[in-house]
């Protein structure tokens, strides 16, 4: 295709004022499945529903639909909100487990209900993708084997710290199953909903599970470097639990408790190489993921995916 050609078609794309009409797409249908006839599901759902987030696993979907040809936004919205919800309740459950008070600039679930009724929000939440995903038919395998993942690498992550087993090789596997496993349904489900040919559904496979791994040694970076108001949610759990990127090229080790622990661990991991080399993993992971993202037919939503990728590394560290 001609540099001509290739501009009459950006000129002319639907999709460059059409992403923001299927996020919103997206939010609709979250809030109005979580519409619980219970109270306290409902607005414990609305409450961090609401509170916004990141949305990039149902952007990643939806982006991946629109860039291989999709425009039926109403169909492949609750594909993409059903995968956010299941990262929003695995998260409502994490802060239960790390006694989280802070979670997008909110109070958690857990901080403003309690244990009980933030356990059965995140049950209710992992409900509701069994009812989002009922329509699609075979497709469900792939959210199905995602959830199967998420949960097995949350239990390594667990297990692998009570252990004091927190190792390069363990990290490794745990955030390819936790994290990376949901990125990667996010773009298979967006580009098979699309009708992609098998070599675009495998280009976006790999670039969104390249996008979920460098997505979560970021994260655990600014677990390291960032703040509360910065985050959005309670910074420093994963330091003080032995757990994360840099945790893992030191073994999980711990000086102490508390925010002593915290700030002696910070001290430390300032000082070596260990925030840089996961830094450039990360910026590596999402070289790739461009170089996979860039096979798929120029579009303003493929621009966009490859600018999804990119605000991965790009988050203030």
């Amino acid at each position: 295709m001609t540099s001509q050609m290739a501009q009459e078609r950006l000129s002319t794309d639907p999709v460059a004022s059409d992403i923001d009409a299927a996020v919103q797409a997206v939010e609709r249908v979250m809030l109005n499945v979580v519409n619980s006839k219970v109270t306290v599901l409902r607005e414990a759902s609305q409450h961090i529903l609401s509170a916004g987030g990141k949305r990039i696993r149902p952007r990643l979907a939806m982006l991946s639909y629109m860039a291989l040809g999709g425009t039926d936004y109403d169909y492949a919205a609750p594909a993409a909100a059903a995968i956010e919800l299941m990262h929003t309740a695995s998260v409502v459950h994490d802060d239960i487990n790390d006694h989280g008070v802070l979670r997008r600039g909110r109070p958690s679930v857990n901080a403003k209900w309690g244990r009980t009724f933030a356990l059965l929000t995140g049950d209710f939440l992992f409900t509701a993708v069994y009812q989002l995903m009922a329509p699609y038919g075979t497709l469900n395998q792939i959210l199905a084997d995602a959830a199967t993942a998420l949960v097995e690498g949350e239990t390594l992550q667990a297990e692998a710290v009570k252990n004091s087993d927190f190792t390069r090789s363990k990290y490794a596997e745990i955030i390819a199953l936790k994290t990376a496993a949901l990125f990667q349904a996010a773009g298979e489900l967006g580009a098979r909903l699309a009708d992609a040919t098998t070599q675009q559904i495998e280009a976006v496979q790999s670039a969104s599970y390249n996008i979920g791994l460098a997505f979560q040694i970021v994260d655990d970076i600014l677990d390291i470097v960032g703040d509360e108001a910065q985050l959005g949610k309670t910074a420093g759990i994963d330091i003080e639990q032995g757990r994360g990127f840099v945790s893992a090229q030191t073994n999980g080790h711990k000086n102490g408790s508390g925010a002593d622990a915290i700030e002696s661990v910070k001290s430390k991991l300032m000082q070596g190489d260990y925030l840089e080399e996961a830094r450039m993993q990360a910026k590596g992971l999402v070289e790739m993921a461009i170089m996979q993202i860039n096979t798929l037919p120029e579009s303003h939503a493929r621009s966009a995916l490859i600018e999804l990728a990119n605000q991965v590394v790009d988050r203030d560290f």
